[in-house]
């Protein structure tokens, strides 16, 4: 075979093709970091002073559907520090704090690797207490790492198989169901993030997170558990197999009636030919990535992105002039929910008449499929849409809230972890182009942390596939997303006391009015700061 053959043999695959979209993202988001980086170094201080000073007058940064802070005049004096990017120092030279900051994170990162969780919820805290970032920068420089880590996670899924059935691993029915209403949900409840005070926010998010945590740990338990007998049973059984097998030769006079009853089973089949070639017809389109979901979910995300722009906040005011609280503003709102709503529709649309067709067909489901009938259809976009809402109100990242979901509508774990992963794909690129736009990213640790973030999923996801097929049990994926949602609840209670304990937890305010303790509540708005046009990690 030619090497011009062996490359149209290679780039014929739509798994192929994917991964290669994939890639050319990570290049060019490395070429913008690159040219972002050159050009940052040519302002000069008085247009970096003008930069800040817009922030702190707009109020809260990045935050295109969380209303901006500009009338509250204690907000920008109290936080100016926030907003000098000379205020900490530069990548280089490296100091103890760079090496032990990207130490632990790369633990976090290898960790969440394996269950497909961003991992945000372990990085921002580790940001903020480690490398000693406002809470500004923080969540920017986690993003930036877990769209590098999600990088890495989507080409090394895109080309795996499901365990037990003949296509991909990725779902993409579940992503085209969830994925809006967790939008829609993670929308409003960055709404309610804003009026509640700190306190409440960070008690509830703790328990929720250990609630969710418990859970999913003891899932994988008990996982583990139905494994070993099963693994024990298998043994056992290979064992016997043998005596089975010598006892059917010496059994010759069973033959004639395996014959008959073969017969019989031929002569039903026989029957059912008709219906045959559209069942295989349907196995054949599973076996390939549905691109039609593909280019309307990214159709999707453009058109948020779009919005998201349009919108402005932080260091980058609105191109449209628009403010918070006018009726420009809670059109771009509704026209937003408008589209994810739209999508979940037609998604819906969609899985119930193909779930009547397999019907109708005889389809065989496999364990941890979901038969999307029109009761599925509701329950789980409505889960979908809560998650989403504890997610934007707690501003905690979308796949902590999925992964764990996903597990307890029955996916299969490794599909679960490799759908997660798309999702975050999508929704951090989304939110990266917002915070390059604005203005937020620090471009020296944001391109190391994106390198250590595709390096350190590799090392997580091989490691993980590793002894998954090892030991053949997929509970270690359970619970790899367990220890991320244990690790987050920690790290975030610890952030928590100790903004508790220095008084700068905000005492709540308005849909469009600032509050106390600005830096702690823009660290608990990770996903609330990106989530209109994804979750930040």
């Amino acid at each position: 075979m030619s090497l011009s053959q062996l490359f149209s043999k290679i780039m014929g695959s739509k798994s192929s093709q994917l991964s290669v979209l994939y890639l050319s993202c990570t290049i060019a988001i490395v070429a913008i970091l690159c040219n972002h980086s050159a050009m940052g170094d040519k302002l000069t201080q008085e247009q970096e002073i003008m930069l800040d000073s817009d922030a702190s007058d707009l109020g809260m940064a990045a935050e295109p559907l969380i209303p901006l802070e500009s009338e509250d005049p204690g907000f920008s004096n109290m936080d100016k520090g926030d907003y000098d990017p000379s205020a900490h120092k530069d990548l280089l030279p490296l100091d103890g704090t760079d090496f032990l900051g990207v130490f632990l994170s790369s633990i976090g990162l290898m960790i969440a690797a394996g269950g497909g969780i961003g991992g945000g919820g372990i990085l921002v805290p580790l940001y903020i207490l480690v490398l000693g970032f406002s809470p500004k920068y923080a969540i920017p420089l986690s993003n930036i790492t877990i769209f590098g880590g999600a990088i890495t996670n989507t080409i090394l899924n895109i080309p795996k198989r499901h365990p037990v059935a003949d296509r991909p691993l990725v779902d993409w029915d579940l992503i085209m169901i969830m994925e809006p209403l967790t939008i829609a949900g993670a929308i409003a409840g960055s709404f309610v993030n804003k009026v509640l005070p700190d306190w409440i926010l960070a008690i509830c998010l703790i328990l929720l997170l250990g609630a969710t945590s418990y859970k999913t740990i003891t899932k994988g338990v008990s996982t583990y558990k139905k494994e070993t007998k099963a693994l024990a049973a298998a043994a056992s059984t290979k064992e016997s197999e043998l005596s089975v097998v010598a006892k059917e030769i010496e059994e010759t006079e069973e033959t004639e009636g395996l014959l008959e009853e073969t017969r019989a089973e031929d002569a039903e089949a026989g029957g059912a030919e008709a219906v045959e070639p559209e069942l295989q017809k349907l196995y054949d389109e599973e076996r390939a990535t549905p691109m039609h979901h593909v280019y309307l979910l990214t159709g999707m995300f453009l058109v948020i992105v779009a919005a998201n722009l349009l919108k402005g906040g932080g260091a980058f005011p609105s191109p449209l002039g628009i403010e918070c609280g006018t009726l420009s503003f809670w059109g771009m709102t509704l026209f937003i929910l408008g589209v994810v709503v739209s999508v979940s529709l037609i998604a819906r649309k969609q899985l119930i008449e193909r779930y009547y067709k397999k019907k109708e067909l005889g389809y065989k489901y496999v364990e941890g499929d979901i038969e999307w009938d029109e009761k599925a259809t509701i329950k789980y976009p409505c889960l979908c849409f809560f998650a989403g809402f504890f997610a934007g109100m707690f501003g905690v990242g979308g796949g902590i809230v999925k992964g764990p979901l996903m597990l307890e509508m029955g996916v299969a774990p490794a599909v679960a972890s490799a759908t997660s992963a798309v999702m975050i794909l999508y929704t951090s690129f989304s939110a990266a182009t917002s915070f390059v736009v604005f203005g937020l990213l620090r471009y020296d640790y944001g391109f190391m942390l994106f390198v250590v973030g595709i390096i350190c999923t590799a090392v997580g996801q091989v490691g993980v596939n590793y002894l998954v097929k090892k030991s053949g049990r997929g509970s270690y994926i359970i619970m790899s997303i367990g220890a991320v949602v244990a690790l987050s609840t920690a790290m975030m209670g610890l952030q928590s006391a100790m903004a508790f304990v220095n008084g700068t937890m905000g005492s709540g305010g308005g849909i469009c009015s600032g509050g106390g303790g600005a830096s702690h509540r823009r660290a608990l708005m990770g996903m609330a700061e990106a989530f209109l046009c994804g979750e930040a990690y």
